[in-house]
């Protein structure tokens, strides 16, 4: 049987890659590709369901070590929903559970949205990742069982209606917090409006500061591979760091951190900086801009959580 062959590894290959997700494929599937064409450790920042498109940032190599901060930020999603047709995957991939004839019009979808902005409880779709006692709350689902999936509060900072094309459909753009699933948005709504629904267009358009300009179609990441580094299209490692604090170290101090030992910046504007932040927060520890370390505050010290070796 013919064996599907993974590029050599590039050492040069170390950043964040926007991939512009076609649908019909997980976001699994696209890590898998995207690390067989460049031979590197490669991760994402937010699953994509496979009925959805848009940005998806994968982490190639040192970048796999940030991921967690690409995923904590915002994300930006437009959506359409289907008024009056409820499915047990919450979109239009499932099988259909119910039906009603009402259809909610303009002045109460704007008047309901309110109500779905700022921090809200929301329950997770019963076809989602989830795990519950060890296994995937899908797997489950799939089986027969779908668990009693508990509410949990998320933020949904912003809510709009953008189109409303006939009685059965509307169009939203929504801006929400980590672990948020538009779909249980777009049946929460309905059931708010006295009927049901269910997603059938997901597209998302920016998470954190990738948005749909960095993206590159898969097809197009794929038939580069190893030339992604020149592409222009692998972007820093620093890209994801915006929001935490940066502190500068010389290249004695940077030698140390990276052998695991603490350090104490030299430089009195350094130290400075140091002393206003709070023990236990997280900084970018830097040699001549470059990120070298993530580094916990502890009694006035840098403590390296992840080195990044280039």
């Amino acid at each position: 049987m013919a064996r599907t062959m993974t590029a050599p590894a590039d050492p040069g290959l170390h950043g964040w890659l926007v991939i512009d997700k076609p649908e019909g494929i997980t976001s699994a599937r696209v890590v898998a590709q995207i690390k067989r064409a460049t031979g590197v450790k490669t991760g994402h920042a937010g699953t994509l369901d496979p009925l959805a498109t848009g940005v998806l940032p994968l982490a190639l190599g040192e970048a796999t070590k940030t991921v967690r901060f690409a995923a904590a930020g915002h994300k930006r999603y437009r959506f359409k929903v289907r008024w009056g047709i409820a499915r047990d995957t919450d979109d239009r991939e499932g099988a259909v559970t119910a039906e009603s004839a009402i259809r909610p019009d303009q002045a109460a979808i704007t008047a309901m949205l309110p109500r779905f902005t700022g921090m809200v409880l929301q329950r997770p779709p019963a076809f989602s990742a989830i795990k519950i006692g060890g296994r995937r709350a899908y797997a489950l689902a799939r089986a027969g069982h779908p668990p009693d999936m508990s509410e949990r509060p998320v933020e949904i900072a912003e809510l709009r209606v953008t189109a409303l094309p006939d009685p059965d459909h509307a169009g939203f753009e929504a801006v929400v917090g980590e672990g948020t699933y538009i779909r249980s948005l777009a049946r929460d709504l309905a059931a708010a409006l006295g009927t049901l629904g269910h997603v059938v267009e997901l597209r998302r358009l920016a998470v954190g500061s990738f948005t749909e300009k960095q993206a590159i179609s898969l097809d197009s990441a794929l038939a580069l591979g190893h030339s992604l580094a020149a592409s222009g299209h692998l972007l820093p490692i620093e890209t994801v760091l915006d929001d935490i604090p940066a502190l500068a170290l010389t290249a004695s101090e940077a030698a140390r951190l990276r052998q695991g030992q603490p350090v104490t910046p030299q430089d009195e504007g350094e130290r400075e900086r140091l002393a206003r932040i709070d023990d236990g927060a997280i900084v970018g520890a830097r040699l001549d801009r470059l990120l070298i370390a993530l580094a916990r505050i502890e009694d006035g010290r840098l403590r390296p959580v992840r080195v990044i070796n280039r």
